[in-house]
């Protein structure tokens, strides 16, 4: 089954030098933005590309001249586009695997997978633009609340479960966590593995998602969780800064079931009644020699 000219619009049929030629590209900016992009290395004489190829590397050099890609940004930019999308033709790959290339049924469901991707681009898209937006002029950073989610037993867990039982305990565990961030107004931001890493802009939406967490039932695993509340830095979809680094360290000492959260987290939360805290011994974790934790419960029912 070989996919690549339905995918591609043909079988290719051009060099890398022809098609940086035909682009109106320099070859070494040509090579450049494919390694970024994360694609197969191919020698000068390899027939590897098509007219698509030729249309996409002179649309770069478009945008290139236009601004959108300067020369800060390139670099960082194209590569997250290429980590982004390896890892959604991964699972498209999967997806597609069965379906013969040469059936009907394949030309009708690209064409629809396409559109859908394209769709919950912009749909995000114009959801972050307007974040932007809200920020002060230039700034990426803003106060927002930083939760890390992790499995208990991960290893042990994953060693009893054959490999088809370990795909869908792990999809079961990423989809609920993926709901309860979304419903609370959240965003996730990447898993990793046997965790998954959150925000919330509001440390009341952190805290109901964590809870709602460490209070499911199997087949959802049991979790322990970090939250942290400050400044964080936004960039290329990706969160970095203190804050960020304080919510791991919380979730790595956190007993199974429960939830910390630093102090910033309990300044905003602690006039709410729905909520009581236990304050901690302050722990020294790599980078932070005196991290104050407190234990987040529920508090007055009706609050």
């Amino acid at each position: 089954m070989d996919l690549e000219p339905l995918l591609l619009g043909g079988p290719p049929t051009l060099t890398r030098l022809e098609v940086a030629e035909r682009a109106g590209v320099p070859i070494e900016l040509a090579e450049e933005l494919w390694r970024l992009l994360g694609f197969p290395r191919t020698g000068d004489e390899d027939v590897a590309f098509t007219d698509a190829d030729v249309d996409a590397l002179r649309q770069t050099r478009e945008l290139m001249e236009l601004g959108v890609l300067g020369p800060d940004s390139q670099a960082a930019l194209v590569r997250t586009w290429g980590r982004s999308f390896a890892r959604l033709a991964e699972w498209q790959a999967a997806l597609l695997a069965d379906i013969d290339p040469t059936d009907e049924l394949a030309r009708e469901a690209l064409p629809r997978v396409e559109s859908l991707q394209s769709y919950a681009w912009r749909r995000h898209l114009a959801s972050a633009s307007a974040r932007v937006a809200a920020l002060d002029a230039g700034s990426t950073t803003a106060p927002m609340a930083v939760g890390f989610v992790d499995i208990v037993g991960y290893t042990s867990r994953s060693k009893r479960l054959d490999e088809r039982e370990l795909v869908a305990w792990l999809e079961h565990f990423e989809s609920e966590a993926a709901m309860l961030v979304v419903e609370h107004g959240g965003r996730i931001i990447k898993t990793i593995g046997d965790e998954v890493l959150f925000v919330a802009d509001r440390a009341r939406d952190a805290a109901e998602v964590a809870l709602l967490m460490t209070e499911r039932e199997e087949p959802f695993p049991d979790v322990r969780v970090g939250i942290a509340y400050g400044d964080v830095v936004s960039r290329l979809g990706d969160v970095f800064g203190p804050t960020v680094n304080i919510a791991s360290r919380l979730t790595g000492v956190a007993r199974p079931g429960t939830v910390l959260v630093d102090r910033g987290a309990h300044d905003e939360l602690a006039a709410d009644p729905a909520y009581t805290f236990r304050e901690l011994r302050r722990t020294p974790v790599k980078g932070y020699a005196k991290l104050q934790p407190h234990v987040l419960r529920r508090g007055n029912p009706g609050a």
